[in-house]
Parts: C-alpha cells; structure tokens; sequence
C-alpha cells in the first residue's frame, strides 16, 4: 500500500496507470485522435517527426510532452501528459499548430481521448450524473449496463459544460475501473463503445470540430483525466475527491478556503437590484448584534448601472448587464462603502458578475463596442438566445485584455475578496452562428481559450482572489475550472423558496438528493436559504452556505438559528473528507437518505440523515464506512447530545442505530475515534 493525500492507494491501482501510460507514451498510438484531410491520424502520426522530452514538475508530478511534425504543411500537434506519483492519474491536453505558411487542410472529429481498454470478462457499468438543468433530478447518479457491442454517448447542450450531465464518468468492470473526466468549458461530448470480444473504446471531446488553421494560428483540445482504481467504485469515488482536493483546489497563502456562512439579501428584503449600500450595512450590523456568525457578505446581481429608471422608480432589470459600474444613485460611493463595512466587521466580501452576457441596447458594452459582441438568430431551443441578448467574444485578443483591465480595477478599487461569475445564457448558438463553414468549432475553442486566460489573469494579479462559478446554477462545472475556482456557492437555480407553489418538502427532498450525487465529485459547492427551521437548514447545508434572510425578522426563531450555526462549524471541516453514500438515491418522500463525511486521518467524521414526510420507518441502522474495525468510536447525537461508544467494525457491520420520530425530520451525528493512538 501507498499512504498519500488519497489515503491508502492500492499499488495495483498506481501499477495500472503506469502501465497504461507507458504503453500510450512509448508506444505509436496516442490516445487522441482526428481527420487530417480525410486521413486518421491512426496511421498518419507514425510517418510525422516525433520528439519526447520528460521534465519533473515537482516531487509528485512528471511531465512528459510529445511532438508530432508533418512536414508537408508544417502542422504541430503537441501533446503534453502530466503523470502523477501520488495518485494513479494521468492527464493531457493536445495542441495543434499551423507552423507552415498556408493554411492546413481541414482538421475534424478531433478528440481529446481515443483510447481501448482491455476488459476482464463481467459486467461493465458506466456511473455518471445528471448535470444542473434546474430540475429536482440535479446531479441525479445514473448507471448504465455496457453489454458487449453496447454504445453510449452522453453530451451536455447549450454550450455550458454541466448544462445536460456532469463532464464525469466512471468506468467499472469486475475488481476495477477508470475514472475519465472532460476539463471544457463548453460544449462536449463522450462516446464509451464495448466491442463484441469485450474491449471498451473511450471518445471524447469537443462536440463539432471541422476546421482549418490559419498560419501561426494554435489551438487546443479539452483537457482529459484518468484516474485508475480497484475495488468499488465508492473507494474510487474518494480517491478522486482527494485528488481534486490534493491537484486541483487553488490555495490562499498555501490553504484551503474554510467552508463559510455567507450573508445576503438579495431575495429576502431588496429583489432584483434594488439593494444599497446603506441596507447592507444595516444587515450586517444586525447579523453582527444577533450573534449569527456570517463569514462574508454577499453582493449579488444588480449594483452596477442596469436600467435608467432607477433614477425615478428605484427599480433596476438586474439582467441588463454590460455596464460594469456601480449604480451610483444607490451606491453613490461606489460598492466599496458595503466591502469597507464588512472588512470592519471581519467578513470577506463576495461580488456577483456576469461578464459575458451584454443587454443590447442600451448598455456600455453594447454602444462603445458592438465590434467585440456575438449575435445569433433569436431560437427558444437555448437559454437566453432572443433579440436583446449578445455574448461578449472572449476569443477577441481587445475584449479580452479589456475584460482582464477593467474587472481588475474594480475588484481592486471596491475590495473585492470573492469574485463571483454567473453566466446565465447558452453560448453555443452565438458561437456556431459566427463560424464558417471551414472554421467550424474555432469561435468555442477561442472563447474557451481566452476564458481561461481571464481567470488566470485575475489570479496572478490577486492572488489571494477566490473565484465563485456559478453560471444559472452551476451548469459550468467540469475540473478545469475548478483549478482556478474553489468553489461553486449556488449548485443548482432549483431552490426551495416560501414563494413557489410546489410544497417546500418537495424541493428539500431535491436539494438533500443534489448534496447526495454532486459531493461524489466536487468537495466545495453551496446554496442559499430563506428561512430557518432544522429541517431545511440540514437538507441545504453545505460547504458554502447562504443566509438570504432579513435578520431584523421578529419571526425567526435566534436561538435556534444560533444552534444550527454552531453545528455547521462543528461539523463543516468533515465537508473535505471522504463521501460515503450509506442509502439508495432517491427523490420520493417515503425513503430515508443519509449520507457520511469522514477524516479517516484524524479520527473523525459526521453522519446526516433525512426522515422524508412519508417515510414509516423511525428507526434504520445506518452501516458506516472507512473506519478502522477495531477501534472504538465516540458518536454524538448532536440534537440531544446522547453518546454511544462503538467499535469500528460494529459501525460497519451492524450500523448506527438511527431514530427520527417525526415526519420530516433530520438527524445529525459526529464521531471521534476514542482509542489511542501507539
């Protein structure tokens, strides 16, 4: 066994990587593919010039990146793999080049992985996940049984990478498996193929490609990872997380950012922009004299120039977005007299954009710069492409370093700590719409690219900045993203509200099935409340949680927000741990669900569990996981404060003894391992 970040790797799981790995890098057939010129590159990269270099990262990365040069029309296909010596992962990108002096022949089908895998005799079962549709079935765990000669293509839509289905896949056959993920930010698609004498082929990519590059001109594939792994696909589920937590998560200061209570009032007293400077302030008095322990203040749609009328109605279309300066009738200090207040306060600030979406007319961007803007014929079929609505072209070398500059000062200028993106359109048609026929896929990958190039910009000049992506929910998630993001505070625009005409239990029971499927993939991910009850703040509790609520209400219930609040402290630090399912996923209200976060490091970990409405059992054993059987385990019951004193294997074997005498009701746990240490 190899102890690292993961926990206990098994060495079949690193040997495997490394098998396959050296197979595909020292061997003549790259697990990526494409048509040059109606020719496959199967054949064709065996007759272009080839060079390796390898070049050691750092004490658990090695770098190893491969050229293939046609020297008929000088195109560069630059093949970069990072393999990992902690984790038994590998991941590449492809870039390819027009060195020569005339434009290449067409490029097309290019995918980022093409690769066959030798399968063990068995069933094959593909995991993946809904993606954020805004539906109760959000992040909704699916499997699908691949029989032999048995195809499945699963894409996302829109242009939004967790617009259909998480860009995540988990590949298991008996004893093990591969995990696969899709790094794009756009639209993508995956095709798992087993063949009749049971081999797997794995496609995936950007969805349309068919173009020619111009002289000098590059451009690059979705980055692709593969994390190999034996055993259950639970146990590979957190090696995964440990890896996204280990590579992936940026640092402040070489830390994690902390789970966090944040403070808002966007829905709950100011609507739609209609917040100031002023009420604010007075929120966060009041959160600061109730003693509800906020760690920032949110800032959300709404606070720049969005509408004229706010002169005369105090009333702003928030989704008029392409001028980004504060209103300055309702900030007439700028935002930064709210962020000065916070910081006095103690609390981090958050602040809400939406750079790409530009309102047409009437906005900055859409009068100083029309050039800059991408238009598409209005069509119901995607989200936001109407008569009124442009996407800002980030692959547009001026919009870009404009975008870059002028973001920059603002979150400099109004002290921003979190920068919050939303992207509330499908960016898909704007970018069909603007290819040619020869340049099909090109305006993604641009905007994609320049994208990227933003966020990273936005890093190195604060680099203490944290990025929040959210785009209608978190339809934007996929690994890439997250390297340069921490966190996702909404993961879905399917909120329980006191406004909707469904019954809130309905929506709850969503929102603890969301927790359920997106925590087996991304460690930080949020969402906000309206009201206060134990029920609710459980079923939404998360590692970024939001109070949208007036705290000046009469109505709530302090004492008990103040309790809730402390045990979200206590048991948030779990949030990072491993993730264990411990019940089927279900959406019906007759079911319990309960799930378990675990720090096998240091002993500890919590256990939550949902009575539905109509559930009939009071009691269920709930049979933990990752502990160690011979130890012995203090577990708290954090509503009575009763202890049981169990061995590990006792947890696992026969359960913990779990009673919830009401319909709805939710139970809370936490566990320390109470033997010492040798």
């Amino acid at each position: 066994m190899t102890t690292t970040d993961s926990g206990p790797v098994q060495q079949a799981e690193m040997d495997a990587a490394r098998k396959w790995t050296a197979q595909h890098m020292d061997g003549d057939t790259p697990p990526f593919s494409f048509l040059y010129g109606g020719r496959s590159t199967t054949g064709l990269l065996k007759t272009w010039r080839r060079t390796c270099t390898t070049t050691k990262l750092d004490i658990r990365r090695t770098q190893r990146v491969v050229t293939f040069t046609d020297p008929a029309t000088g195109l560069v296909v630059r093949w970069t793999a990072v393999i990992y010596r902690d984790f038994p992962v590998v991941e590449w990108t492809v870039h390819l080049k027009n060195t020569g002096k005339k434009n290449t022949p067409i490029v097309e089908k290019l995918q980022g992985i093409d690769a066959n895998f030798d399968l063990p005799p068995g069933r094959t079962l593909l995991h993946y996940n809904v993606g954020s549709p805004t539906k109760p079935e959000d992040y909704q765990p699916l499997t699908a049984d691949l029989k032999r000669g048995d195809a499945k293509t699963i894409a996302t839509s829109g242009g939004r990478a967790c617009n259909a289905h998480m860009p995540f896949f988990n590949l298991a056959w008996p004893e093990g498996g591969v995990i696969l993920a899709i790094g794009w930010g756009g639209q993508w698609a995956a095709e798992f193929r087993r063949g009749n004498r049971g081999g797997m082929n794995i496609k995936a990519g950007q969805e349309l490609t068919h173009f020619t590059l111009h002289p000098g001109e590059e451009v690059r594939t979705p980055l692709i990872a593969l994390l190999f792994h034996r055993g259950d696909h639970i146990h590979s589920q957190n090696i995964w997380r440990r890896w996204m937590i280990a590579h992936n998560l940026p640092r402040l200061n070489g830390k994690l950012p902390a789970p966090m209570l944040c403070g808002t009032g966007f829905v709950s007293f100011a609507p739609w922009g209609t917040s100031n400077a002023q009420t604010m302030k007075v929120f966060m008095d009041t959160y600061k004299a109730r003693k509800i322990p906020i760690d920032a203040w949110w800032i959300d749609a709404g606070w720049y120039n969005c509408d004229a009328s706010i002169a005369t109605t105090g009333y702003s279309i928030w989704s008029h977005t392409g001028t980004w300066e504060p209103d300055r009738h309702r900030f007439p200090n700028g935002v930064r007299e709210a962020t000065d207040h916070a910081h006095k306060k103690g609390l981090k600030t958050i602040l809400w954009f939406e750079p790409e979406r530009v309102w047409h007319p009437g906005t900055w961007l859409a009068e100083k710069h029309p050039e800059w803007l991408l238009t598409t014929a209005p069509d119901p079929t995607f989200f936001a492409a109407d008569k009124n609505t442009r996407l800002l072209n980030l692959g547009n070398p001026e919009a870009l370093r404009w975008l870059i500059n002028h973001v920059s000062g603002l979150l400099k200028r109004e002290k921003v700590d979190i920068y919050r993106e939303d992207c509330n359109m499908d960016p898909l048609p704007f970018w069909r719409a603007n290819d040619t026929k020869d340049r099909q896929g090109i305006t993604e990958i641009r905007h994609i690219m320049g994208h990227l190039a933003y966020w990273d910009e936005l890093r190195r000049r604060h680099p203490n900045l944290i990025i929040d992506c959210v785009s209608s929910g978190s339809k934007r998630i996929e690994f890439e993203a997250f390297r340069r993001a921490a966190i996702t505070l909404t993961r879905s625009d399917y909120v329980p509200g006191y406004t909707l005409t469904e019954p809130n239990t309905t929506r709850l029971a969503a929102n603890q099935s969301m927790i359920y499927g997106i925590s087996s993939w991304i460690p930080y991910h949020g969402l906000g409340i309206h009201l206060i009850d134990t029920y609710r703040f459980r079923s939404l509790m998360s590692p970024g949680f939001v109070f949208d609520i007036d705290p000046r209400r009469d109505d709530i219930d302090i004492d008990l927000w103040r309790r809730l609040c402390a045990q979200f402290k206590q048991v948030a630090p779990y949030y990072l741990g491993d993730y264990y399912p411990l019940t089927p996923y279900s959406l019906k209200q007759n079911v319990w669900m309960a799930w378990q976060f675990d720090c096998p490091e240091k002993g500890e970990g919590m256990v939550q569990a949902f009575r539905r409405e109509q559930s009939r059992l009071v009691s269920l054993r709930l049979k933990l996981r990752g502990l160690c059987p011979e130890n012995i385990y203090i577990v708290t019951n954090l509503d009575d404060n009763r202890t049981l004193k169990l061995t590990g294997r006792a947890l696992m074997t026969k359960g913990l003894p779990a009673t919830l005498k009401n319909r709805p009701e939710s139970g809370l746990w936490v566990y320390r391992c109470n033997t010492p240490k040798p």
